[in-house]
């Protein structure tokens, strides 16, 4: 049996109003070198001058990733020739990083698990090749981008923890604002490094490189494949080569070349960019800016609030959604009917509508005074989510509309009884089956048509005791 090691590299570009070192807007286009400045080409006599919103925007993900934050900006060469570098070199950071020594804690199978992280550092992207049978093209729309690097240390060990290390980071990217971190434009792509050992041996294995893995389904498909390609070599009394591959459309990863050492990149400080001091007093004004992160309001909402596990993962998985539920609760809404309709009715409309909680029409002040009403027993649960429904295609304030309507719940004993009694005068062959055969499913059958009859207004709970009495009073009357 084998052990795998695997460490990532994760890059991330970061939404920003103009590139890292020009003024070229950072925007994503279809149209080949629409977005392209003359330093983004490289051309003799270019200046970069370091891009603040990005810089503050790498520092701001490092806090959140619990990293060491320097003392001062530094930027550095990396030299090596390859077409999408028009300088012959790439603009990034080895000297002072923007973080080292972090964590992101993440949970697999209910347990937790810290992925260390050795380092965070801001670079230029590269600009981005289409190759042909006869020739490559060369677009520079992407030179130049703001680009993250997140390097963990290699203590991932296995596909699963790599895609649910992946997919939290992607939510902490949108929780802090800092990328829309869609893979299906390369804003956010990883290379996965992995190597297999004895199980018991502390020794590690011969690595290889998988290279620029957009999807998360990717990742997956890689690590397992490479995990199932090293154990059959290894196997048969043979060594893995040190290599680089990639992962093709069918699943299964191939050489590209081979890695014996790492490449000498002679890096030294950028001439270009002066360093940029970091003063104590604004970086914990930055560190105060940091929103509370996924994790915690999951721990809070299940330890604290007592809300299942997976409604809390529904609730904590996006910012602005745990933003609205959180206001929701902070007006005096009871949380248990929140979150009953947090999950369906809120989230439906969400979905249906195609838009984001601060687009949605009802405020959380005024879901909450719904909830209220609910929790009052002036109204049920299932007729205020029909009222909800209705208040948001007619926007108008859900109370409002109750008053306007004058609805409110049925709890008077004689006119409930009233609408059973019609009920089973409408429905006699439902009677017959609970007299004679026992069958109690009719009673969910009345209570359908009590609400029906009711307009929805009469008490469910109520109803339910009142139906039972007069399905019990005919059965003991035809005895």
């Amino acid at each position: 049996m084998y052990k795998a090691t695997i460490g990532l590299e994760v890059h991330c570009e970061l939404t920003t109003k103009s590139k890292n070192f020009s003024m070229a807007p950072n925007q994503f286009s279809s149209i080949p070198n629409e977005h392209v400045s003359t330093i983004d080409l490289g051309l003799p006599g270019i200046l970069p001058v370091a891009n603040k919103e990005a810089c503050e925007k790498a520092l701001f993900t490092a806090m959140a990733l619990h990293c060491e934050n320097p003392d001062e900006i530094i930027f550095d060469r990396k030299n090596y020739f390859y077409p999408d570098l028009p300088k012959g070199y790439q603009i990034t950071q080895v000297t002072k990083p923007m973080g080292k020594h972090g964590y992101l804690d993440i949970f697999v199978d209910g347990k937790m698990k810290r992925v260390e992280i050795h380092q965070l550092h801001l670079e230029e992207d590269t600009a981005s090749l289409e190759h042909t049978m006869k020739y490559s093209l060369i677009d520079y729309n992407r030179s130049g981008v703001p680009l993250i690097e997140i390097v963990t240390e290699p203590c991932i060990e296995s596909a699963e923890e790599a895609v649910i290390f992946l997919e939290d980071l992607r939510d902490i990217f949108l929780y802090l604002g800092v990328s829309e971190a869609r893979s299906n434009y390369g804003q956010m792509r990883c290379d996965v490094n992995i190597s297999l050992r004895e199980e018991g041996s502390k020794t590690l294995g011969t690595k290889v490189e998988m290279k620029n893995i957009n999807a998360f389904t990717s990742v997956k498909a890689a690590i397992e494949y490479e995990i199932k390609r090293q154990s059959e070599i290894l196997d048969k009394g043979e060594k893995v080569v040190q290599e680089t591959r990639r992962i093709a459309e069918d699943g299964k990863t191939y050489a590209m070349r081979e890695k014996v050492d790492a490449l000498d990149y002679k890096y030294f400080v950028e001439p270009n960019i002066p360093p940029i001091p970091l003063t104590e007093e604004y970086l914990t004004g930055l560190k105060k800016r940091l929103p509370k992160l996924k994790l915690e309001r999951y721990l809070t909402y299940v330890e604290e609030y007592q809300i299942g596990q997976q409604e809390a993962q529904v609730l904590s998985k996006e910012r602005m959604l745990s933003d609205y539920f959180e206001e929701v609760l902070s007006y005096g809404a009871d949380i248990e009917l929140t979150v009953n309709f947090m999950t369906s009715a809120i989230l439906s409309t969400l979905n249906k509508l195609e838009i984001s909680p601060q687009d949605l029409w009802i405020t959380p002040k005024m879901l909450c005074g719904l909830i209220t009403y609910v929790k009052d027993g002036k109204i049920s649960l299932d007729h205020a989510k029909k009222i909800l429904y209705q208040s948001i295609e007619e926007k108008v304030d859900p109370l409002d509309l109750i008053k306007k309507e004058n609805i409110s719940q049925i709890h008077d004993e004689k006119t409930l009884l009233a609408f059973i009694q019609q009920a089973m005068s409408q429905n006699r062959e439902q009677v017959r089956q609970y007299i004679e055969e026992g069958n109690v499913h009719v009673i969910n059958f009345f209570i359908g048509q009590v609400m029906k009859l009711s307009n929805r207004q009469a008490n469910p709970n109520k109803s339910l005791e009142l139906i039972k009495e007069e399905l019990e009073r005919r059965k003991n009357n035809e005895k």
